[in-house]
């Protein structure tokens, strides 16, 4: 029974999608920007959770006081829903143009790290449209494998699996993830780590995150320091109807010999990039996310 209520609810998915994937490009983005902003009208509990965290980043200084917390919360999701749109389109086969037309910068940086023959450790945020920034990765740049959770239910599962294969994108599941990563660091491969959402107190560390103390996961830091894997900050952005998708210079680990001092230093300090662009781009971020829960500020 629950197999066949998983079935229909990825039938379902599919009638409510495909007249999204079939919409010429810009009136997809038309439409996504509108059903962004429908969301942000309905989603009430979320729509406030954004809100109230830019409107507190503002007054501690940390974006720019000319900004209207309504405005950038209604933009964030618009970038949603046109990030909505596009991927939808990709999943269907009728997005390839979307990813070949990605515009990678910073080259540089990935093949010097490449030399190092340790692997590499990209990390990024929920910034832009950072499924497309997977698929960009793995298709321009080197095959990846990204962190990710598992879907609930198995056939949109599947479906994912298959479009990011297509893409020579893998997932690493979390649940037992640290053996697969290891395993792929260690064969010269590039693995991919969304690093910006709140993690449990076993997970990482309270650190300053815009003004604010919050969890960071500490796993890219003990990853890099056990295996010596480089780390990459990536980032991907729109310009211009487009997308540009930027790889940052290796960040230095901490040189403190107190290894859990050093952890910190380095979670700290790989928590930078993110902030970096949040400041810079505050409309691309994913704000619905309460990231400072469970810490008293």
């Amino acid at each position: 029974m629950k197999r066949l209520l998983r079935l229909a609810e990825f039938g379902a998915l599919i009638l409510l999608s495909l007249p999204f994937a079939l919409l010429p490009m810009r009136m997809a983005l038309e439409t996504g920007a509108l059903l962004g902003a429908s969301v942000f009208k309905i989603w009430k509990s979320r729509r406030k959770i954004a809100v109230e965290n830019i409107r507190k980043t503002i007054e501690l200084g940390e974006i720019k006081s000319s900004c209207n917390p309504e405005e950038i919360a209604l933009e964030c999701f618009k970038n949603l829903g046109r990030s909505f749109i596009e991927v939808i389109k990709i999943y269907y086969g009728l997005g390839n143009g979307i990813v070949q037309a990605v515009e990678v910068r910073g080259l540089e940086n990935f093949l010097k790290a490449r030399e190092k023959n340790k692997g590499i450790i990209m990390i990024t945020g929920h910034c832009g449209n950072w499924e497309l920034c997977a698929l960009a990765i793995s298709a321009k740049i080197s095959v990846a494998s990204g962190v990710a959770r598992k879907q609930n239910n198995p056939f949109i599962n599947s479906a994912i699996e298959k479009v990011r294969a297509r893409f020579g994108n893998s997932i690493i599941y979390k649940q037992g993830a640290l053996k697969s990563i290891l395993s792929a660091l260690k064969k010269n491969k590039v693995v991919g780590i969304l690093i910006d959402q709140a993690v449990v107190s076993d997970e990482g560390y309270i650190i300053d995150f815009l003004g604010r103390g919050a969890w960071a996961t500490k796993m890219p830091a003990l990853l890099a320091r056990k295996t010596g894997a480089p780390v990459l900050p990536v980032f991907i952005k729109r310009e211009n109807g487009r997308h540009a998708l930027t790889v940052c210079p290796e960040i230095e680990l901490s040189a403190l010999e107190d290894k859990e001092d050093a952890l910190i230093a380095d979670t700290k300090q790989l928590m930078r990039p993110i902030e970096d662009y949040i400041r810079q781009n505050p409309y691309e971020w994913l704000w619905i996310h309460r990231r400072w829960k469970r810490v008293p500020q």
